[in-house]
C-alpha cells in the first residue's frame, strides 16, 4: 500500500502513468451497451471477454435462445450486451443480451417514428383489441389495433399472419416503452394518390349516373360510383319529404342518379344530392293560401303529430293539439293512419324556415262556441262525472263531448269542499249550472251548489247594525259557532267579539243550545261575508248612553250608578 502513498518514488510514478493510460482507452459505465467477445460456450452458459472488466461476464444460454441468437453464436464472435452491474454483491459482472437488443430496437423505432418512415414487421399473434406485431430487424414487439389492420372490415386475417409487411408507427410511449403501429395507413397512403385523382375529376353541378346504394348510416347514404369511389348523400339531401332513415326510401344495390353539390380535395370527399335533381315543391307554396281548406295525405306519424303532404314533396306538420277541439291528450298515432287523406286548414306559412302548419280541428265546428250558444252562462244542465282529481270533478255535459270543470268549492254551501268531493265517483249523474265559458281557451266552469237555494239569501234584507237572534251550536277556545234562526248556515263569533268587558269574553259561558242576540258588524253580499258580534251590541248600547247623557262621566249622577257600592255597604252593616 505504501507504493500508492509515496508518489515521489519512480516506481509509483511509472505505475500511475500505466494505470491512467489504460483507463483512458476503455470507458466502462453501467447502463450502457458494450461489445463482449465470446471466449467459451457451454451447455448452460456463454462466457465473454470485455476489456477493462476484472472478471468475465456470463450469459445464460436460455436468454440467447429467447432472442434467437443461440444458433448463431460462435467463439470469437462479438455480441452486444447491456452492462447492468460492474460488480454485484457476489463480486460478479451482470450483463444482458436481451435488454441490449430491446434498447437497440427501441432506438431504431424512435428514429423511424421521428423520420415518419415505415418499418418491416410481421403479425405473430392475436390479442384483445388487435394483434401483436414483431419488428423484423430488432425483434421488438408492437401493438396493432383491430381498427388499423385494414381500410375495410376483415372477418379473417389468417392470410396476414407471419407475413413480412410494412407498418406505420402511429404512437410511441417512451416512458412505458410501448409502440403502436398501423397497416391501414400504409394501404391508405397508396390509395390516397389514386383517390385524389378520382376526386379531382368531379365539379359541383356534375351529374353522376347510376350510382349504386352501398350502405346506410343514421346521417345519410353511401353510393359507389363505378366501383372506384364512394360518395355520401346526406339524409336531408335524399328527398324533399321528411324521412328518418335512408332505408325508408332506398334499398341496398339500388341505382340512382346523383348531383354533385360539394367537393373537398383536402378530405378527398364528394357530397351529392338526389333531391336537387328535381324541382323544389316548396316553390309552389304560393299556390296555397292561409285559412283555406285543403285535402292532405298522411305521410308519417310521430309522437307529437303527423307529417302530411299537400302535394308530392311538399310536407306540412299537423300537431296533436290541432287534431280535435274536445279530446284532450289525443295523439296522431291513435287517430290517423299513414296514407289516410283528411281535410285541413293551413294556419301558417313560413317561407324563411320552409315550414307549413295545418289544422284538422278547424274543419269542424268549434264545440265550445256551439255550447255557448246552446247553454249560455247561468243555464242548468245535466252531466256525468267522467273524471276527478284531488280538488275537482270533470263533468261531461249531456249530448256534447265537452268535459267541464267543477271545483270542490262549488259543490256545497255547507261542508268542507274536499270532504264533499269524496262523496262523488265516476259515472254519477248530477245537475250543474254553467258559471263561465272561455271558447278561446276551450274551458267551461260549472257549479253544483249554484243549482240549490242559497242559504246566504237569509241576509238579503239585513244590513249592517241589524240585530238577529242566533242559537249557540258549539263552543271552543276560539269562540262560538252559532246558527241564525231561519238560516241553515253556521257562523263563527270570535272570542274577541263575545263581550265588551274582556273578563266576560269567555266561550265557556255557553254550553250549547242557548239563544242570544247578536249584531251584524259587517255584511258583504257580493263576497258572501258576514261578521256577527255580541260585543258590537254592547258598543251600540254604550254609544247610545253617551249620546243621551252627554259624556261618559255624566252617568255617575244616575240613581243606579252607585248601586253596587250601596249594596256592598249594606252587607257590611249587617
Amino acid at each position: 500500500m505504501e507504493i500508492y502513498k509515496d508518489l515521489s518514488n519512480p516506481a509509483s510514478q511509472e505505475f500511475e502513468k500505466l494505470l491512467n493510460s489504460q483507463l483512458s482507452k476503455i470507458q466502462i459505465e453501467e447502463g450502457k451497451i458494450i461489445e463482449g467477445k465470446i471466449n467459451k460456450i457451454t451447455e448452460k452458459f456463454v462466457f465473454l471477454f470485455v476489456e477493462g472488466l476484472k472478471s468475465e461476464p456470463v450469459l445464460d444460454i436460455n436468454e440467447l435462445k429467447n432472442i434467437g441468437l443461440s444458433e448463431k453464436i460462435k467463439i470469437g464472435q462479438n455480441i452486444p450486451v447491456l452492462l447492468e452491474k460492474i460488480e454485484d454483491k457476489n463480486g460478479e459482472v451482470l450483463v444482458s443480451a436481451s435488454k441490449a437488443q430491446k434498447i437497440k430496437g427501441w432506438d431504431k423505432l424512435v428514429e423511424a417514428y421521428e423520420k415518419n418512415e415505415p418499418i418491416m414487421g410481421k403479425i405473430t399473434s392475436k390479442c384483445k383489441g388487435g394483434c401483436i406485431v414483431e419488428h423484423i430487424d430488432t425483434g421488438s414487439l408492437m401493438f396493432l389495433p383491430g381498427s388499423q389492420i385494414s381500410d375495410k372490415p376483415l372477418k379473417d386475417i389468417s392470410h396476414l399472419m407471419h407475413e413480412p409487411q410494412k407498418f406505420a408507427l402511429i404512437k410511441l410511449d417512451k416512458v412505458r416503452g410501448n409502440a403502436c403501429v398501423s397497416r391501414r395507413e400504409i394501404i391508405s397512403s397508396f390509395k390516397k394518390e389514386d383517390k385524389a385523382k378520382l376526386v379531382a375529376k368531379y365539379k359541383v353541378g356534375d351529374i353522376i349516373k347510376d350510382a349504386v346504394v352501398k350502405g346506410f348510416s343514421s346521417f345519410g347514404c353511401f353510393f359507389s360510383v363505378n366501383g372506384e369511389l364512394d360518395v355520401l348523400t346526406h339524409l336531408q339531401e335524399l328527398s324533399y319529404t321528411r324521412i328518418d332513415h335512408p332505408s325508408d326510401i332506398l334499398e341496398i344495390g339500388e341505382k340512382k342518379d346523383l348531383k354533385v353539390i360539394s367537393v373537398d380535395e383536402n378530405k378527398l370527399q364528394v357530397g351529392c344530392s338526389i333531391k336537387q335533381l328535381y324541382p323544389d315543391p316548396f316553390d309552389n307554396i304560393d299556390n296555397y293560401k292561409l285559412n283555406t281548406q285543403y285535402t292532405v295525405k298522411v305521410e308519417k306519424i310521430s309522437d307529437f303529430g303527423a307529417f302530411c303532404s299537400l302535394e308530392e314533396g311538399l310536407t306540412t306538420l299537423l300537431h296533436n293539439s290541432e287534431l280535435s277541439w274536445s279530446k284532450k291528450n289525443i295523439s296522431a298515432k291513435k287517430m290517423l293512419k299513414v296514407g289516410q287523406e283528411i281535410p285541413c286548414f293551413i294556419t301558417e306559412i313560413d317561407k324563411d324556415k320552409r315550414r307549413v302548419a295545418i289544422s284538422h280541428r278547424l274543419t269542424q265546428d268549434n264545440p265550445f262556441e256551439t255550447f255557448e250558444k246552446k247553454y249560455p252562462v247561468d243555464t242548468i244542465v245535466e252531466g256525468e262525472v267522467v273524471n276527478k282529481n284531488e280538488y275537482s270533478l270533470f263533468v261531461k255535459i249531456e249530448d256534447t263531448d265537452i268535459d267541464s270543470f267543477l271545483h270542490c268549492n262549488d259543490l256545497t254551501y255547507f261542508n268542507n269542499g274536499e270532504e264533499e268531493l269524496a262523496k262523488y265517483k265516476k259515472g254519477d249523474k248530477i245537475k250543474v249550472k254553467v258559471l263561465e265559458i272561455k271558447s278561446s281557451e276551450q274551458k267551461i266552469r260549472v257549479g253544483l251548489k249554484q243549482t240549490l237555494p242559497d242559504p246566504f239569501d237569509f241576509f238579503k234584507d239585513k244590513e249592517k247594525g241589524s240585530t238577529i237572534t242566533v242559537k249557540v251550536v258549539k263552543t271552543d277556545n276560539k269562540g262560538l259557532t252559532v246558527r241564525p234562526e231561519g238560516c241553515e248556515m253556521d257562523f263563527q263569533i270570535k272570542k274577541s267579539e263575545i263581550a265588551l268587558n274582556s273578563a266576560d269574553a269567555r266561550p265557556s259561558r255557553w254550553t250549547g243550545g242557548e239563544k242570544v242576540d247578536v249584531g251584524i258588524k259587517e255584511i258583504l253580499m257580493d263576497k258572501r261575508k258576514v261578521t256577527l258580534s255580541i260585543k258590537y251590541l254592547e258598543e251600540q248600547a254604550r254609544d247610545l248612553a253617551l249620546k243621551t247623557y252627554g259624556s261618559e262621566s255624566s252617568g255617575k249622577n244616575l240613581p243606579f250608578s252607585s248601586l253596587s257600592e250601596d249594596l256592598k255597604k249594606k252587607e257590611e252593616e249587617k
